[in-house]
């Protein structure tokens, strides 16, 4: 089984961890601080860490194979982003599902730093993206 980090694990991000959590999976779940008992209850491990400080979020990849970045309804810089994506390459990350307004320049990312990516839009199935990123 994988490990699964949703940035950040809001009332979706908490449902996929639960989803992924009874696939067997661990899931690590980020929130700035409000919201550590709501995804602890979900089954994941609470981290602590801003998307808007993408240093925050490096101590929460070691042992991420998949990283979810729910993003969509956060005003994130696009640059964010950019840096998150060449800071992954030095890691065990293996692929990205990615929720936000930057979906093609997650795809140019994709593409430059060779890290397989899933684009989801928020009616669509971020756990459906993780099983293809895993060959489920």
């Amino acid at each position: 089984m994988a490990r699964v980090l949703i940035v950040p694990c809001g009332c979706r991000g908490r449902a996929l961890a639960a989803a992924l959590r009874a696939d067997g999976h661990a899931v690590r779940g980020t929130t700035r601080g409000a919201h550590v008992e709501e995804i602890r209850a979900a089954g994941a491990e609470p981290y602590v860490g801003d998307p808007d400080r993408i240093a925050t979020l490096m101590d929460a990849l070691p042992g991420v194979t998949i990283v979810c970045w729910l993003a969509d309804g956060l005003d994130i810089p696009e640059g964010r982003l950019r840096m998150f994506f060449e800071k992954l390459v030095d890691t065990g990350v293996r692929g990205v599902v990615y929720e936000g307004a930057y979906a093609e320049l997650a795809r140019r990312s994709s593409a430059t730093w060779q890290i397989p990516l899933e684009v989801v839009t928020r009616a669509q199935d971020a756990k459906g993206a993780v099983d293809r990123l895993l060959g489920v």
